[in-house]
Protein backbone atom coordinates (compact mmCIF):
# COMPACT_ATOMS: atom_id res chain seq x y z
CA UNK A 1 0.00 0.00 0.00
CA UNK A 2 1.41 2.78 -0.95
CA UNK A 3 1.45 5.84 1.82
CA UNK A 4 -0.05 9.45 1.43
CA UNK A 5 2.48 11.90 0.74
CA UNK A 6 2.43 14.49 3.61
CA UNK A 7 1.14 18.27 2.33
CA UNK A 8 4.36 20.52 1.40
CA UNK A 9 4.72 24.19 2.07
CA UNK A 10 7.33 25.70 0.21
CA UNK A 11 7.83 28.67 3.03
CA UNK A 12 6.69 27.49 6.32
CA UNK A 13 6.31 29.55 9.56
CA UNK A 14 5.90 28.23 13.09
CA UNK A 15 4.53 30.74 14.98
CA UNK A 16 1.74 33.66 14.42
CA UNK A 17 3.19 35.81 16.87
CA UNK A 18 3.87 39.40 15.28
CA UNK A 19 7.20 38.25 13.73
CA UNK A 20 5.54 35.38 11.89
CA UNK A 21 2.87 37.59 10.73
CA UNK A 22 5.34 40.05 9.39
CA UNK A 23 7.17 37.62 7.45
CA UNK A 24 4.06 36.21 6.10
CA UNK A 25 2.48 39.74 4.81
CA UNK A 26 5.47 40.64 3.49
CA UNK A 27 5.94 37.61 1.32
CA UNK A 28 2.16 37.63 0.46
CA UNK A 29 3.18 41.60 -1.05
CA UNK A 30 5.98 39.81 -3.20
CA UNK A 31 3.62 37.14 -4.35
CA UNK A 32 5.28 34.51 -1.91
CA UNK A 33 3.08 32.11 -0.39
CA UNK A 34 4.03 30.91 3.32
CA UNK A 35 1.40 29.08 5.43
CA UNK A 36 2.17 29.49 9.55
CA UNK A 37 1.07 26.92 12.11
CA UNK A 38 0.28 27.86 15.74
CA UNK A 39 -0.48 26.09 18.78
CA UNK A 40 -3.68 28.38 19.24
CA UNK A 41 -7.12 27.16 18.75
CA UNK A 42 -8.21 30.30 17.38
CA UNK A 43 -7.01 33.95 16.79
CA UNK A 44 -8.70 35.18 19.56
CA UNK A 45 -8.11 32.38 21.43
CA UNK A 46 -6.17 34.64 24.52
CA UNK A 47 -6.22 38.24 25.15
CA UNK A 48 -2.86 39.63 23.94
CA UNK A 49 -2.86 42.79 25.95
CA UNK A 50 -0.43 45.48 26.96
CA UNK A 51 1.19 48.53 24.80
CA UNK A 52 3.80 48.63 22.87
CA UNK A 53 5.87 51.28 21.49
CA UNK A 54 6.89 50.85 18.08
CA UNK A 55 10.48 52.28 16.71
CA UNK A 56 11.17 54.64 14.25
CA UNK A 57 14.24 52.49 13.21
CA UNK A 58 12.96 48.57 13.69
CA UNK A 59 9.10 48.23 14.17
CA UNK A 60 8.01 50.81 12.11
CA UNK A 61 10.36 50.91 9.33
CA UNK A 62 8.95 46.63 9.42
CA UNK A 63 5.01 48.28 9.05
CA UNK A 64 6.28 50.17 5.77
CA UNK A 65 7.81 47.24 4.07
CA UNK A 66 4.97 45.29 4.74
CA UNK A 67 2.37 48.16 3.35
CA UNK A 68 0.83 48.90 6.52
CA UNK A 69 2.16 52.04 8.43
CA UNK A 70 -0.17 53.96 7.40
CA UNK A 71 -3.11 51.59 8.75
CA UNK A 72 -0.56 51.30 11.65
CA UNK A 73 -0.70 55.08 11.98
CA UNK A 74 -4.59 55.22 12.67
CA UNK A 75 -4.49 52.55 15.08
CA UNK A 76 -1.32 54.68 17.60
CA UNK A 77 -2.82 55.39 21.32
CA UNK A 78 -2.26 59.15 21.35
CA UNK A 79 -0.63 60.22 24.34
CA UNK A 80 1.23 57.14 24.69
CA UNK A 81 4.74 58.40 24.61
CA UNK A 82 4.15 60.60 27.93
CA UNK A 83 6.20 59.46 30.53
CA UNK A 84 7.02 59.64 34.41
CA UNK A 85 9.25 58.56 36.91
CA UNK A 86 8.95 58.35 40.66
CA UNK A 87 10.53 57.00 43.49
CA UNK A 88 9.49 54.67 46.06
CA UNK A 89 8.30 57.68 48.00
CA UNK A 90 6.45 58.55 45.28
CA UNK A 91 8.22 61.74 44.34
CA UNK A 92 8.43 62.63 40.97
CA UNK A 93 11.37 62.79 39.56
CA UNK A 94 10.67 63.17 35.55
CA UNK A 95 7.50 64.10 33.72
CA UNK A 96 7.61 64.12 30.22
CA UNK A 97 4.17 64.84 28.04
CA UNK A 98 3.15 63.39 24.67
CA UNK A 99 4.03 66.55 22.39
CA UNK A 100 3.55 64.14 19.22
CA UNK A 101 6.70 64.69 18.34
CA UNK A 102 8.48 61.21 19.42
CA UNK A 103 9.57 58.56 17.24
CA UNK A 104 7.60 56.04 19.45
CA UNK A 105 4.36 56.04 19.48
CA UNK A 106 2.68 53.33 21.37
CA UNK A 107 -0.10 50.56 20.06
CA UNK A 108 -1.81 47.86 21.66
CA UNK A 109 -0.56 44.92 20.72
CA UNK A 110 -3.87 43.36 19.97
CA UNK A 111 -4.51 46.11 17.71
CA UNK A 112 -1.10 45.11 16.08
CA UNK A 113 -1.72 42.07 15.67
CA UNK A 114 -5.29 42.08 14.61
CA UNK A 115 -3.82 44.66 11.35
CA UNK A 116 -1.15 41.94 10.45
CA UNK A 117 -3.82 38.80 10.09
CA UNK A 118 -5.87 41.18 8.54
CA UNK A 119 -3.74 41.37 5.81
CA UNK A 120 -3.14 38.13 5.04
CA UNK A 121 -5.07 35.56 2.63
CA UNK A 122 -7.72 33.56 4.37
CA UNK A 123 -6.30 30.50 5.37
CA UNK A 124 -2.94 31.15 5.36
CA UNK A 125 -2.78 30.44 9.81
CA UNK A 126 -3.16 26.77 10.39
CA UNK A 127 -4.70 27.28 14.04
CA UNK A 128 -4.52 24.27 16.67
CA UNK A 129 -1.15 23.54 14.64
CA UNK A 130 1.29 22.26 17.85
CA UNK A 131 4.34 20.92 16.67
CA UNK A 132 5.97 18.58 18.21
CA UNK A 133 8.66 17.20 16.24
CA UNK A 134 11.27 18.59 13.01
CA UNK A 135 13.93 17.36 11.37
CA UNK A 136 16.01 17.53 8.47
CA UNK A 137 15.33 15.45 5.35
CA UNK A 138 18.71 16.79 3.74
CA UNK A 139 19.03 19.16 0.78
CA UNK A 140 17.47 21.57 3.18
CA UNK A 141 13.82 20.18 3.61
CA UNK A 142 12.19 19.60 6.66
CA UNK A 143 9.33 17.32 7.93
CA UNK A 144 7.32 18.79 10.44
CA UNK A 145 5.04 16.71 12.96
CA UNK A 146 2.05 18.13 14.85
CA UNK A 147 0.40 17.18 17.79
CA UNK A 148 -2.30 15.56 16.23
CA UNK A 149 -0.46 13.43 14.32
CA UNK A 150 -0.41 15.48 10.86
CA UNK A 151 2.36 16.99 9.30
CA UNK A 152 3.77 18.80 6.72
CA UNK A 153 6.99 18.95 4.78
CA UNK A 154 8.60 22.19 3.67
CA UNK A 155 11.73 24.13 1.85
CA UNK A 156 12.17 26.77 4.30
CA UNK A 157 11.02 26.50 8.42
CA UNK A 158 10.98 29.50 9.86
CA UNK A 159 11.05 29.32 14.08
CA UNK A 160 8.83 32.45 15.03
CA UNK A 161 7.34 30.27 18.28
CA UNK A 162 8.71 32.28 21.23
CA UNK A 163 11.13 31.62 23.85
CA UNK A 164 10.50 28.04 24.15
CA UNK A 165 10.88 27.23 19.99
CA UNK A 166 10.60 23.84 19.40
CA UNK A 167 11.90 24.76 15.86
CA UNK A 168 15.25 26.51 17.64
CA UNK A 169 17.39 22.63 18.39
CA UNK A 170 17.60 22.56 14.81
CA UNK A 171 20.10 24.88 14.79
CA UNK A 172 21.22 25.42 18.48
CA UNK A 173 21.24 24.36 21.78
CA UNK A 174 21.06 27.36 23.73
CA UNK A 175 18.04 27.64 25.79
CA UNK A 176 16.90 30.79 27.92
CA UNK A 177 18.26 31.63 31.43
CA UNK A 178 16.88 33.51 34.34
CA UNK A 179 17.31 36.95 34.43
CA UNK A 180 16.95 37.54 38.30
CA UNK A 181 13.96 39.35 37.65
CA UNK A 182 10.58 38.22 38.54
CA UNK A 183 7.05 39.93 37.55
CA UNK A 184 3.81 40.03 38.93
CA UNK A 185 1.03 41.81 36.45
CA UNK A 186 -1.88 43.10 37.45
CA UNK A 187 -4.56 45.29 35.87
CA UNK A 188 -6.83 48.19 37.25
CA UNK A 189 -9.83 48.62 35.20
CA UNK A 190 -11.99 51.37 34.22
CA UNK A 191 -8.63 53.36 35.93
CA UNK A 192 -10.02 57.13 35.69
CA UNK A 193 -13.57 56.03 37.75
CA UNK A 194 -12.71 53.52 39.79
CA UNK A 195 -8.57 54.35 40.61
CA UNK A 196 -8.67 57.47 39.82
CA UNK A 197 -5.95 58.35 42.10
CA UNK A 198 -3.54 55.67 40.55
CA UNK A 199 -4.95 56.62 37.07
CA UNK A 200 -3.65 60.42 37.58
CA UNK A 201 -0.29 59.13 38.79
CA UNK A 202 0.38 56.55 36.03
CA UNK A 203 -0.78 59.76 33.82
CA UNK A 204 -1.32 58.98 30.13
CA UNK A 205 1.42 56.64 29.25
CA UNK A 206 4.12 55.08 30.68
CA UNK A 207 5.11 55.08 34.62
CA UNK A 208 8.18 53.77 36.42
CA UNK A 209 8.50 53.90 40.18
CA UNK A 210 11.84 52.46 41.17
CA UNK A 211 14.10 51.82 43.83
CA UNK A 212 16.85 49.33 45.02
CA UNK A 213 16.13 45.69 43.44
CA UNK A 214 12.55 46.27 42.84
CA UNK A 215 9.62 48.81 41.37
CA UNK A 216 6.54 49.06 39.48
CA UNK A 217 6.44 49.84 36.14
CA UNK A 218 2.75 50.97 34.51
CA UNK A 219 1.16 51.71 31.62
CA UNK A 220 -2.22 52.79 30.30
CA UNK A 221 -4.44 51.04 27.65
CA UNK A 222 -6.58 51.99 25.04
CA UNK A 223 -9.63 50.92 26.68
CA UNK A 224 -8.70 52.93 29.75
CA UNK A 225 -7.20 50.39 32.29
CA UNK A 226 -3.54 50.90 33.98
CA UNK A 227 -1.36 47.39 32.98
CA UNK A 228 0.76 46.99 35.94
CA UNK A 229 4.47 45.15 36.02
CA UNK A 230 5.47 44.42 39.56
CA UNK A 231 9.06 43.33 39.82
CA UNK A 232 11.09 42.09 42.16
CA UNK A 233 14.49 41.12 41.63
CA UNK A 234 14.36 37.50 43.45
CA UNK A 235 15.70 33.95 43.17
CA UNK A 236 14.11 32.32 40.63
CA UNK A 237 11.90 30.00 42.91
CA UNK A 238 10.22 33.40 44.28
CA UNK A 239 6.96 32.63 42.61
CA UNK A 240 6.76 29.31 43.75
CA UNK A 241 5.97 30.12 46.81
CA UNK A 242 2.86 32.06 46.39
CA UNK A 243 -0.61 30.85 45.32
CA UNK A 244 -1.81 32.84 42.71
CA UNK A 245 -4.84 31.20 42.58
CA UNK A 246 -6.35 33.04 45.97
CA UNK A 247 -5.83 36.69 44.53
CA UNK A 248 -6.35 38.46 47.79
CA UNK A 249 -4.04 36.05 49.45
CA UNK A 250 -1.45 36.30 46.61
CA UNK A 251 -1.29 40.44 47.09
CA UNK A 252 0.18 40.41 50.70
CA UNK A 253 3.72 38.63 49.57
CA UNK A 254 3.76 40.51 46.71
CA UNK A 255 3.59 43.78 49.14
CA UNK A 256 5.97 42.67 51.69
CA UNK A 257 8.95 43.23 48.58
CA UNK A 258 7.23 46.56 48.75
CA UNK A 259 7.45 47.18 52.64
CA UNK A 260 8.72 50.65 53.15
CA UNK A 261 6.96 52.39 49.94
CA UNK A 262 4.48 55.22 49.80
CA UNK A 263 0.76 53.70 49.59
CA UNK A 264 0.29 55.42 46.74
CA UNK A 265 2.57 53.16 44.70
CA UNK A 266 1.43 49.74 46.87
CA UNK A 267 -2.29 50.28 45.67
CA UNK A 268 -1.16 49.67 42.38
CA UNK A 269 -1.40 46.08 43.24
CA UNK A 270 -3.60 46.38 46.52
CA UNK A 271 -6.56 47.93 44.50
CA UNK A 272 -5.80 45.69 41.30
CA UNK A 273 -8.95 43.96 39.70
CA UNK A 274 -8.78 40.68 38.36
CA UNK A 275 -6.10 37.90 38.94
CA UNK A 276 -2.77 38.51 39.48
CA UNK A 277 -0.40 37.05 36.74
CA UNK A 278 3.42 35.79 37.93
CA UNK A 279 5.85 35.83 34.91
CA UNK A 280 9.62 35.10 35.08
CA UNK A 281 12.21 37.01 32.82
CA UNK A 282 14.39 34.83 30.76
CA UNK A 283 16.53 35.46 28.08
CA UNK A 284 18.82 33.85 25.60
CA UNK A 285 22.68 34.90 25.89
CA UNK A 286 23.35 38.31 23.94
CA UNK A 287 25.06 37.25 21.00
CA UNK A 288 23.64 34.34 20.72
CA UNK A 289 24.26 32.82 16.70
CA UNK A 290 24.42 29.37 14.63
CA UNK A 291 26.43 28.24 11.83
CA UNK A 292 24.05 28.11 8.65
CA UNK A 293 21.85 25.18 8.80
CA UNK A 294 20.02 24.76 5.04
CA UNK A 295 16.55 25.21 5.04
CA UNK A 296 15.98 26.70 8.53
CA UNK A 297 16.34 29.44 10.17
CA UNK A 298 14.46 31.50 13.30
CA UNK A 299 13.18 35.23 13.87
CA UNK A 300 11.95 37.13 17.15
CA UNK A 301 12.19 35.53 20.78
CA UNK A 302 12.87 32.35 19.68
CA UNK A 303 16.14 33.80 17.38
CA UNK A 304 17.20 36.37 20.32
CA UNK A 305 14.88 36.37 23.49
CA UNK A 306 15.83 39.43 26.02
CA UNK A 307 14.52 41.00 29.09
CA UNK A 308 11.80 43.62 28.19
CA UNK A 309 13.63 46.86 29.80
CA UNK A 310 14.99 48.37 27.11
CA UNK A 311 11.71 47.80 24.71
CA UNK A 312 13.45 45.74 21.71
CA UNK A 313 11.92 42.39 21.57
CA UNK A 314 8.36 42.92 19.37
CA UNK A 315 9.88 45.71 17.12
CA UNK A 316 12.81 43.10 16.37
CA UNK A 317 10.16 40.21 15.48
CA UNK A 318 8.75 42.91 12.92
CA UNK A 319 12.06 44.16 11.65
CA UNK A 320 13.45 40.28 11.14
CA UNK A 321 9.91 39.39 9.83
CA UNK A 322 10.25 41.87 6.87
CA UNK A 323 14.49 41.55 6.58
CA UNK A 324 13.69 38.14 6.01
CA UNK A 325 10.59 38.58 3.63
CA UNK A 326 12.78 40.77 1.53
CA UNK A 327 15.51 38.11 1.58
CA UNK A 328 13.76 35.93 0.36
CA UNK A 329 11.84 37.66 -2.23
CA UNK A 330 15.16 39.35 -3.49
CA UNK A 331 16.55 35.81 -3.78
CA UNK A 332 14.10 33.39 -5.17
CA UNK A 333 16.74 31.35 -6.78
CA UNK A 334 19.15 30.86 -4.01
CA UNK A 335 17.21 30.32 -0.52
CA UNK A 336 20.84 29.50 1.13
CA UNK A 337 22.28 33.05 0.02
CA UNK A 338 18.53 34.93 1.36
CA UNK A 339 18.96 32.99 4.74
CA UNK A 340 22.58 33.75 5.24
CA UNK A 341 22.03 37.39 4.28
CA UNK A 342 19.17 37.67 6.70
CA UNK A 343 20.82 36.07 9.71
CA UNK A 344 24.20 38.37 9.43
CA UNK A 345 21.91 41.19 9.40
CA UNK A 346 19.79 39.79 12.31
CA UNK A 347 22.47 38.73 14.69
CA UNK A 348 24.40 42.13 14.30
CA UNK A 349 21.18 43.67 15.78
CA UNK A 350 20.45 41.16 18.43
CA UNK A 351 23.75 41.35 19.82
CA UNK A 352 23.31 45.49 20.46
CA UNK A 353 19.75 44.88 21.66
CA UNK A 354 20.34 42.42 23.84
CA UNK A 355 23.21 44.03 25.39
CA UNK A 356 21.24 47.29 26.02
CA UNK A 357 18.65 44.90 27.37
CA UNK A 358 20.71 43.48 29.79
CA UNK A 359 21.97 46.82 30.78
CA UNK A 360 18.76 48.93 31.44
CA UNK A 361 17.93 45.96 33.52
CA UNK A 362 20.84 46.60 35.81
CA UNK A 363 20.51 50.65 35.30
CA UNK A 364 16.42 50.14 36.94
CA UNK A 365 17.28 48.27 39.76
CA UNK A 366 20.69 49.36 40.64
CA UNK A 367 21.28 50.55 44.75
CA UNK A 368 20.41 54.62 43.92
CA UNK A 369 17.08 53.81 41.57
CA UNK A 370 15.69 55.77 39.83
CA UNK A 371 18.51 58.10 39.47
CA UNK A 372 20.24 55.71 36.22
CA UNK A 373 16.61 56.03 34.71
CA UNK A 374 16.42 59.97 35.33
CA UNK A 375 20.06 60.58 33.73
CA UNK A 376 19.45 57.97 31.14
CA UNK A 377 16.41 60.01 29.70
CA UNK A 378 17.88 63.75 30.41
CA UNK A 379 21.53 62.60 28.41
CA UNK A 380 22.93 63.21 32.63
CA UNK A 381 24.87 60.54 32.24
CA UNK A 382 26.32 61.11 29.26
Amino acid sequence: MTATPLPHHPVAVVGAGLGGLALARVLHVHGIEAALFDLEGAAGARTQGGMLDIHEDSGQEALRAAGLYEEFLARIHPGGQATRVLDRHGTVHLAEPDDGTGGRPEIDRGDLRALLLGSLPAGTIRWGAKVTDARPLGGGRHRVTLADGTGFTTDVLVGADGAWSRVRPLVSAARPAYTGVSFVEADLLEADLRHPASAAMVGGGMLFALGPGRGFLAHRETDGSLHVYAAVTAPEDWLDGIDFTDTEAAKAPVLKEFDGWDDSLRALVADADGALVPRRIHALPAGHRWDRVPGVTLLGDAAHLMSPFAGEGANLALLDGAELGLALAAAPGDTEAALAAYEARMFRRAEESATDSARSQDLLFRADAPQGLVEMFTGEGD
